[in-house]
């Protein structure tokens, strides 16, 4: 399992958002994918019920780490 670093700017919007730790890394883990390398944008519509929005998660996937970048409900559309 590949190691997790929340960066500090995920963290302060964590804070300024009141979004959990344990539902970043829940929704990276979730939809990470092993083949890819690099940066990825991910969107857990599963959120909604909880936050009142989908949660985004911006993270950087390193050879054995995975850096995240930063998060915020998804208040836009999502485009189609």
């Amino acid at each position: 399992m590949m190691k997790i670093i929340l960066s500090r700017h995920i963290r302060r919007r964590m804070q300024a958002y009141n979004i959990d730790e344990d539902d970043v890394v829940e929704t990276i883990r979730k939809f990470s994918r092993e083949d890819l390398v690099g940066k990825q944008e991910v969107v857990a519509e599963s959120m909604a019920s909880k936050y009142g929005f989908p949660l985004k998660v911006v993270f950087l996937k390193e050879n054995d780490r995975i850096v995240a970048v930063t998060t915020y409900p998804l208040r836009k559309r999502r485009k189609s």
